[in-house]
C-alpha cells in the first residue's frame, strides 16, 4: 500500500519534472523497486516516469548500471561511489534527465562496523551533476526500506538551488 505521504511527495516531483519538461529513472538496490512502486501509483506518472532498475547483486549493478567494478571491489556497494555510478548508469541506459540511486544494509543481516543496518547512500543524477548523501535509518528492515522510499521522493530538492 503506498501511503498518502508517498503520494503527496510523488506529486511534488511529478510537478517539478513537468516543469523541466524531464523524466527519472530508478536504480534501486536495498528498497527493491519500492521508489518505481510509489511513484508509479500516482495517476500520469507514465508522462515523466520512464521505469528502473533493481539491482540486488553487483553483478547487476555492473551490467545493467555500468557500475565500474573496481569501485564496487574497493568501496563496496553500499557507498558513495557506487551510488553515484549507479545513478549516472540509471540516467544513460533509461535516456531520463534524472535518477535516484539508493544503496544500502536494510538488515537484519549483512551489516560491517563500517556500514552497520540501516545506513543508506543516495546518489541523484542530471544533466551537468551528480551528488551522494547518507542516512542512517533506525527500526527493522521494513521502517528502513520506508524511509528510503521517503528520502528519495524528495531527493529531487537538493538539487532545486543547481538547476
Amino acid at each position: 500500500m503506498v501511503s498518502q505521504t508517498w503520494l503527496d511527495s510523488a506529486a511534488d516531483l511529478a510537478t517539478w519534472l513537468r516543469a523541466k519538461n524531464w523524466h527519472i529513472a530508478t536504480a534501486e538496490s536495498c528498497t527493491g523497486g519500492g521508489i518505481g512502486y510509489a511513484m508509479s501509483a500516482l495517476a500520469g506518472s507514465s508522462e515523466w516516469f520512464v521505469g528502473g532498475f533493481i539491482t540486488y547483486s553487483n553483478t547487476l549493478k555492473h551490467q545493467l548500471l555500468a557500475v565500474p567494478t573496481a569501485i564496487l571491489d574497493e568501496f563496496g556497494a553500499v557507498s558513495a561511489q557506487t551510488a553515484a555510478a549507479m545513478a549516472r548508469g540509471a540516467a544513460q541506459g533509461s535516456g531520463a534527465e534524472v535518477a535516484i540511486a539508493v544503496t544500502g544494509v536494510a538488515g537484519p543481516g549483512g551489516a560491517t562496523v563500517d556500514k552497520p543496518v540501516g545506513l543508506v547512500w543516495f546518489g541523484l543524477a542530471w544533466p551537468g551533476g551528480v551528488i551522494t548523501w547518507n542516512q542512517q535509518f533506525s527500526g527493522d528492515r521494513a521502517a528502513v526500506r520506508e524511509a528510503t522510499i521517503d528520502e528519495a521522493l524528495t531527493s529531487f530538492k537538493k538539487i532545486l538551488d543547481t538547476v
